[in-house]
């Protein structure tokens, strides 16, 4: 209509015009008549209509356009909207049950173009189809105010994705019930993964067994795990908004805690070691991790504290440190903690040009303790000995104990090395006085001691304690409760020493043992009925070297086992070599055993094949042992002694007299022969007034009581031998009857022994049978 009424505006004001062009120009000067004045004016509000018409047209179009530019650019936003949001648009006809969804998606030139799709048959996964239908029920039965469902729809590339759908009711049937829903859905699928991430990480935390918490900027208390509630006694409702200063513990001072916050702002992490305490007051050590968490925007950070409970392994880790570096028995640092110590103190004697001291003690006769009264009784007497060793050097000072009855005390910031000796006096003189255990038992325990300076004579750790170690040994040597300090000629003996146990180890192999013999004489008619194998070494590089002092040294280091076998085998053998050449077959031979060999089990195996290769009966051959070695292994001893009665050995009891044991006990004892040590065969006299000669006429006594043989070591006198034979001792063995000899000197010495007692037996008169017999 507003074309057609500017073309009737066209008309109107050209008609105008041309009327205009016949009016004459008389009649513009307004000498005009009536009839064309009326007609000017008509024209003159023709062309004001028309131009009024115009303008309305115009205005009309350009309203036109801007909404048009308004709808486009509204379009557009729309179109930007669901591309940017990755949202599309869609609509559901519940008459057709028809889908139509609108996506907007750039085309080749960047432009965004609107593409839809009308569906029959929406493609939604069967395992969340009945799950839809209920929601799209719900919503259409006025249950929900929006329609609302995730679920999964299948999508361009032919793969399952899942869906956010919303919608509203955009269209009703005359009856009022809906007929068209529409709304927008949005890919959710990273959505998901991300939430899944998030549930897998409350479970995991839920689960985990060390305690976690979750703190703010200001190190509240944001969320907790169940294990912080186990651990610390207070439930996530205590902690939560609280500070984290709730659980600090007094073992720390507050700056640790301010420094351990500050390391946390400043580095974004902390590890360490902390005490905690629990809701009950108790405390609690943690291994933690603290790690800064940043969150997404400007928002503060969070951090996260991992906490794992290590009391136990804390209070473990103390206790094994306690064993690695002190005594259990005495409480005193060990020789670890010792070494430890020691050469600290020699880095701080070098520093400040000071000297020090260590003291090497051993309790002399400290194993007779055990032997008698029990290893209880003896680790009394040891802790007793600690305390009052500690007691005189002094608290400050470091007393260990190195092994067994063995203690050291280190002595720094010394002067002079009298010092280190007048120390050592004042031990010696509290050892004086009694051990007081309780009201039972008192005793008295004298220590030897070895004293090493520094820098005299060592500079490092391990070579003070072997000086003081050696200078020990040199004062029990020197009559035990003394003290010596440690000179260069001790270091002779101690290379000695060390040389000596080399070659020991070889000695066997290079044949340089033999073996000498000791006649053992019968009293009652001057037979010889046994001999006592000694063993000697001859060492090219050493010379001889004197039983006393090499056998010790082979019992230490372990030589005394192939050395001992040795014996057995080559004693064996030299009687079954004497038997050939004419020796009688009554001869039995004694081997001392040392108390290494006979705790083995192996030496009753060892012995029958000694016995066995030389042809020899078990009643030729008899094992010394010394009394200290059957009373410090009772039980062992009883199933050892016990096998060699069953097999027929012979056992003889060596240096007996000199330990604690009675005949009583040895009674107990499967044994054939006592042996009277030497120490009390010297003091023997005719007259009987000596205590040695009532002691060895008891043991006389009471073993011929028993039933057991006895001999009497180291006679050297006739008187003694006298004595002697008054008392009806069984044998006699010393240099008064012969001296140790050689294999081949043994063996005439016997012979001729065995002539003339059988030429004094021929040379007898005949006794009737009936003098013989005893009177009735």
């Amino acid at each position: 209509m507003g074309k057609e009424l500017f073309t009737a505006a066209g008309t109107i004001l050209g008609s105008a015009q041309r009327t205009l062009a016949t009016v004459p120009a008389v009649a513009v000067s307004g000498n005009l008549p009536g009839s064309h004045y009326l007609l000017l004016v008509l024209v003159a509000l023709v062309l004001v209509l028309a131009g009024t018409t115009l303008i309305n047209y115009r205005r009309r179009e350009r309203v036109q356009r801007e909404h048009l530019s308004e709808t486009h650019e509204r379009e557009q936003r729309l179109r930007l909207s669901l591309w940017a949001s990755n949202e599309l648009y869609w609509q559901y006809d519940l008459r057709s049950r028809e889908l139509e969804t609108t996506r907007v998606l750039p085309d080749q030139a960047n432009d965004l173009v609107v593409y839809s799709i009308l569906d029959s048959n929406p493609q939604i996964h069967p395992d969340d189809l009945q799950d839809v239908l209920q929601r799209l029920r719900e919503y259409l039965q006025g249950k929900s105010a929006i329609f609302l469902s995730e679920h999964r729809m299948l999508g361009d590339a032919g793969q399952w994705q899942w869906m956010l759908l919303r919608g509203r009711a955009v269209e009703y049937s005359d009856d009022g019930r809906v007929v068209r829903i529409a709304g927008t859905a949005r890919n959710v699928e990273s959505l998901r993964e991300l939430e899944s991430q998030r549930q897998i990480a409350a479970k995991v935390m839920h689960s985990m067994a060390e305690s976690v918490a979750v703190l703010d900027a200001q190190f509240h208390f944001v969320t907790v795990n169940p294990a912080f509630s186990q651990m610390t006694g207070y439930t996530a409702e205590d902690v939560v908004g609280e500070d984290a200063a709730l659980i600090n513990s007094t073992r720390h001072d507050p700056q640790f805690y301010a420094d351990v916050r500050n390391a946390v702002r400043n580095n974004g992490s902390w590890v360490g070691n902390m005490w905690q305490q629990r809701k009950d007051g108790s405390v609690v050590l943690c291994a933690m991790q603290c790690n800064q968490i940043e969150q997404s925007g400007a928002a503060a950070p969070l951090y996260v504290l991992v906490a794992n409970d290590i009391t136990e392994r804390h209070r473990i880790e103390q206790e094994l440190r306690y064993l690695a570096n002190f005594d259990t028995l005495t409480g005193l640092p060990n020789r670890t903690l010792l070494a430890e110590r020691l050469s600290r103190a020699i880095v701080n004697a070098r520093r400040k040009g000071n000297k020090l001291a260590l003291l090497f003690l051993d309790l002399d006769n400290f194993k007779d303790v055990n032997d008698s009264l029990g290893h209880a009784t003896g680790d009394r007497v040891l802790r007793a000995a600690a305390q009052r060793l500690q007691d005189v050097v002094g608290a400050e000072r470091t007393v260990a104990r190195v092994s067994g009855d063995e203690f050291t005390a280190l002595l720094e910031d010394l002067h002079d090395a009298s010092e280190a000796e007048a120390c050592a006096q004042r031990i010696l003189t509290a050892f004086d006085a009694p051990l007081r255990l309780d009201d039972r038992f008192e005793f008295t325990i004298t220590p030897s001691i070895g004293i090493s300076l520094f820098p005299e004579h060592a500079q490092v750790p391990t070579d003070l304690l072997k000086y003081a170690d050696t200078a020990m040994y040199h004062a029990k040597a020197a009559g035990k409760r003394t003290c010596m300090c440690y000179t260069d000629s001790m270091a002779v003996d101690l290379r000695r020493r060390a040389h000596l146990i080399s070659s020991l180890r070889r000695v066997v192999e290079r044949g340089e043992l033999r073996l000498v013999f000791q006649p053992q004489q019968v009293l009652a008619d001057g037979r010889i009925d046994a001999v006592e194998a000694l063993l000697r070494w001859d060492s090219p590089e050493h010379g001889s070297i004197q039983p006393d002092q090499f056998i010790p040294l082979a019992e230490d280091c372990g030589a005394i086992l192939p050395i001992g076998e040795w014996v057995l085998q080559e004693a064996c053998r030299t009687l079954a070599a004497w038997q050939r050449a004419g020796v009688s077959t009554q001869l039995s031979v004694s081997v001392n055993v040392s108390a290494l060999q006979f705790l083995r089990s192996d030496l009753t195996q060892t012995v029958h094949a000694a016995l066995t290769q030389s042809h020899l009966p078990p009643s030729a051959l008899e094992l010394e042992l010394t009394e200290s070695v059957l009373m410090a292994n009772a039980d062992v001893a009883t199933e050892r002694l016990q096998a060699f009665r069953e097999m027929g050995v012979s056992i003889a009891v060596d240096d007996f007299g000199t330990g604690y044991s009675s005949l009583a006990y040895l009674h107990r004892l499967p044994i054939n022969t006592l042996k009277i040590d030497k120490a009390f065969v010297d003091g023997l006299q005719l007259s009987g007034d000596s205590e040695d000669t009532t002691i060895t006429t008891t043991i006389i006594a009471m073993a011929r009581s028993l039933g057991l043989l006895v001999v009497a070591e180291g006679v050297e006198t006739p008187e003694q031998l006298t004595f002697l034979q008054q008392q009806h001792c069984d044998l006699a063995q010393g240099y008064l009857i012969s001296p140790p000899l050689e294999a081949d000197a043994c063996l005439r010495f016997i012979l001729d022994v065995q002539q003339r007692t059988a030429r004094h037996a021929l040379a007898q008169p005949t006794t009737h049978l009936d003098q013989a017999l005893p009177p009735a």
